[in-house]
């Protein structure tokens, strides 16, 4: 996303379309259109625009990780041996590297990374810490807290009218 999109960027029409698009994202652009009261050639190209600056990132099907055998919700706090650069440049480009590796975050606090990743159970979470997350460069520590049921989860950003 270009680091100069603001919400001055999009007005209250392109906002209705980014919630209608968070909601069903295999809507059709003359449900779309209608919708938010345009033509289907009008919304179509604010939808191309609204691409084009980065406020659409992707489109993706939200997948029900119990169908892939992946329920094990794990949060993992990494500290890593120094804060420079080039340490902070090696562990996220091996991070990028992981596909187990679901979210990074990089913290203020008292640890330096926050993970989220989905297992399928203890003994899975067992192999990818022992193959994929001691084997991290820099890493200095691990701590890891396995969610015990989800409360809430959207992808949905709050768009203002």
């Amino acid at each position: 996303m270009p680091k100069d999109l603001s919400s001055q960027s999009v007005d209250a029409t392109d906002r209705s379309i980014l919630r209608l698009l968070q909601s069903d994202g295999r809507m059709t652009n003359a449900d779309l259109a209608e919708r938010v009261s345009l033509s289907p050639a009008a919304c179509h190209k604010r939808l191309r625009r609204l691409e084009a600056i980065g406020a659409i990132r992707q489109y993706v099907a939200l997948i029900n990780p119990k169908v892939c055998g992946r329920s094990q919700i794990v949060f993992v706090q990494i500290t890593l041996e120094r804060q420079d650069s080039e340490d902070l440049e090696a562990f996220e480009r091996a991070v990028i590297a992981q596909p187990q590796i679901l979210e990074c975050h990089l913290m203020t606090g008292g640890f330096d990374y926050l993970l989220h990743l989905l297992v399928r159970d203890a003994e899975d979470y067992e192999r990818i810490h022992r193959q994929v997350l001691t084997r991290l460069p820099k890493v200095a520590r691990i701590t890891s807290s396995f969610a015990i049921r989800e409360v809430r989860r959207t992808t949905a950003i709050p768009i203002e009218a």
